[in-house]
């Protein structure tokens, strides 16, 4: 990269994310100019005991090379500071260039008025490692990023589409049009959102909402580009290509968040500009003491020198970023798509969590909850039978009975002559006799009543406000199905393991109190919002943050969006395929209520992780810049800016190390 080029993005800060090349080659290009430096520097001659061949002019050696080690290295730096100064807010850029600049006058100077040896080898070793260490970091945070590849990759680039019948023609994926009718084989990548008109599969989604069991497709099933198809084969119509499908909508969720800035980010740009008037106030300090103790003269200028050579950690502008990366990936890797860091990083300091009730806590339809049969009949038998009865109505526990008959893939037998009993249910026969299936009405037009446990089944599902509906004869009573607003599997959970944390656990709903009092009941949650309008929802968050809780809200994201946005953290769950949800700052991909139990782990641990890096990126200092001000000078205790230079670097690499570490947290 020319200088033009790289001046091209300096306007961008410290943000130098895209430079990794042209550090590496640099950084190659100036340890081998480099040598010479090395070879001809007196220090290094006595402390390795060895002699260069010598030849007029020699002397000049270190001068010439570390002029171009200079000019070809050390300049970038520079013209990354230049936009810091004009903001007039010295970050990580201006303390290394005031090193490097520092270093170099002195030398120069040293070359010309005889103040002694120069700075030559320290200047390119200085200059040496910040190339190595720029180039480790841009490519730890390059592969920090990779998430954003990855995701890349899962897109096919080429699909079959059907014409002419059943036809098949392979096609760029870039020419999908909506409507257009895919085939995708078994173990082939989906290669666009669409929905199932035919066939059935599991679909591994993992990739996308951190699901790791494969999710049964059939008939009218959403299936997301990207995803990986089983044994199966479908034949898809598509919905949504290109920038519209979920994974597009991924990407540029990832990509925003790795850009967004954070508070602690702020304090790491903040903590660099500390430095370098911390750096400037120990160089005065240091030729004050030392000439007033003293007198000014060569071994005190060295030592100015070293202070402000030494003082710039650069391991301190990978601290946090690296950390951000890692986050944001590990996010995506869980089904946890980050729109806003702050929010993430909010998430530690909440303490109550509202959830909103329909589709979040349950699934938002009617399902079956349980079912019990009178003697003698299979549950399988008396369901199979359920459903064929309901199999012309469009109500919606019709519908749920069918669902459910239809996930355990039973085989419904045929029925005839079907009617409807206005308000009563439905009737049809099969096998010669005729079954009926209804709510209490029907029970009451054929004069039945339940018993045994029937009627302890009825109870039950009563006092959780369920619906209760019955299989029967004109005698008898075959089956109680209990239907309801179905609690998701993995509600119960989320709610243990959030209260373990320590935080409080809220429903909202506009339900009735009996129907929110059965659901929180079985979930253990004590504080509930019952029979609120979906434009009151923020009241109720605005009601916990006046008692000076940090609340976050959890909810659909249509309704609830007032609310999400009032609250501290907005959390949309089951973004699926619309991940363009703006009220919230995290979005989870999958309807899994135990996710958000991810989103405070994951805040915590890279809360820690930032913190811990600031200290190991800066901390150094507090003993380096002391060392170098000779505190410790009269025991013989001096640090030269090589070797500040070789502590900056150990730093750079605990910070990469570091940050890697925050993998291995357990989700």
């Amino acid at each position: 990269m020319s200088h033009e080029d790289h001046s091209a993005h300096a306007g961008h800060g410290t943000d130098h994310s895209g430079h990794e090349q042209m550090f590496r080659v640099r950084f190659w290009w100036s340890l081998l100019l480099s040598i010479p430096v090395l070879a001809y520097s007196g220090m290094i001659q006595m402390w390795l005991g060895f002699m260069p061949p010598m030849f007029p002019f020699a002397e000049w050696i270190p001068f010439i090379f570390s002029l171009i080690v200079f000019a070809y290295g050390g300049i970038p730096f520079l013209q990354m500071a230049v936009p810091e100064l004009k903001e007039r807010k010295p970050g990580m850029m201006t303390l290394i260039s005031l090193a490097i600049s520092v270093a170099f006058i002195y030398s120069v100077a040293a070359q010309f008025i005889n103040l002694g040896e120069g700075f030559f080898w320290e200047l390119v070793t200085l200059i040496d490692i910040m190339l190595l260490g720029h180039w480790l970091e841009m490519r730890s945070v390059r592969q920090a990023s990779g998430a954003l590849n990855e995701l890349a990759k899962l897109m096919p680039d080429t699909a079959e589409r059907i014409h002419h019948g059943d036809m098949t023609e392979t096609v760029s994926v870039s020419a999908l049009k909506h409507g257009d009718l895919l085939l995708v084989r078994p173990g082939a990548s989906i290669p666009a959102d669409g929905e199932v008109v035919d066939g059935h599969s599991n679909v591994n989604e993992s990739m996308i909402t951190g699901e790791s069991i494969p999710v049964h497709k059939m008939y009218g099933a959403k299936v997301i580009a990207g995803t990986i198809n089983g044994d199966g084969s479908l034949r898809v119509k598509v919905t949504a290509t290109g920038n519209e499908t979920a994974l597009a909508g991924i990407m540029r969720l990832v990509e925003q968040a790795q850009r967004s800035k954070s508070k602690t980010q702020v304090l790491a740009d903040k903590a660099a500009g500390w430095l370098f008037y911390i750096a400037l106030a120990s160089a005065l300090l240091t030729a004050i003491a030392w000439t007033l103790a003293d007198t000014f003269n060569i071994e005190v200028l060295n030592r100015v020198v070293t202070v402000l050579v030494i003082a710039c950690p650069h391991a301190l502008g990978l601290a946090v970023p690296l950390v951000v990366a890692i986050t944001t990936a590990m996010g995506a890797q869980n089904g946890i798509l980050v729109r806003d860091r702050l929010a993430l990083e909010a998430a530690r300091e909440i303490d109550i969590v509202i959830f909103d009730k329909t589709g979040t806590l349950t699934q938002g339809q009617f399902g079956v909850a349980d079912m019990t049969t009178a003697d003698g009949w299979d549950s399988s038998r008396a369901l199979a039978l359920a459903s064929a009865l309901e199999s012309d109505s469009e109500h919606l526990i019709a519908q749920a009975i069918r669902r459910f008959a239809r996930d355990r893939q039973l085989v419904i037998p045929p029925v005839s002559n079907f009617s409807a009993l206005k308000g009563r249910g439905v009737q049809a026969t099969y096998d010669g006799q005729t079954y009926y299936i209804g709510g209490p009405r029907l029970l009451e037009m054929l004069a039945l009543s339940p018993a045994s446990n029937i009627k302890t089944f009825t109870d039950s599902a009563n006092s959780n406000a369920q619906s209760v509906v019955y299989l029967t004869t004109k005698e008898n009573i075959i089956a109680a199905i209990a239907v309801a607003d179905v609690i998701r599997p993995e509600s119960k959970g989320a709610v243990d393991e959030l209260t373990k944390m320590g935080i409080q656990v809220a429903m909202l709903t506009g339900d009735s109190h009996a129907t929110a009092s059965a659901v929180a009941k079985q979930l253990g949650i004590k504080r509930v919002f019952s029979e609120v309008l979906p434009e009151h929802k923020d009241q109720k968050v605005i009601e916990l943050q006046q008692l000076g809780n940090h609340v976050a809200m959890v909810g659909d994201g249509v309704n609830d969006a007032p609310a999400l946005t009032r609250a501290d953290v907005g959390i949309a769950i089951g973004g699926g395929t619309d991940v363009a949800i703006e009220s919230a700052g995290l979005i989870l991909v999958n309807s899994n209520p135990l996710d958000v139990v991810k989103i405070f782990k994951l805040s915590r641990a890279s809360y820690r992780k930032m913190i811990q890096n600031l200290w190991w990126a800066a901390g150094y200092n507090i003993v380096a810049i002391p060392l170098a001000a000779g505190v410790l000078a009269n025991w013989g205790v001096l640090l030269s800016p090589a070797v500040g230079a070789l502590l900056m670097s150990v730093s750079t690499i605990v910070v990469a190390v570091n940050a890697q570490l925050l993998r291995r947290t357990k989700l």
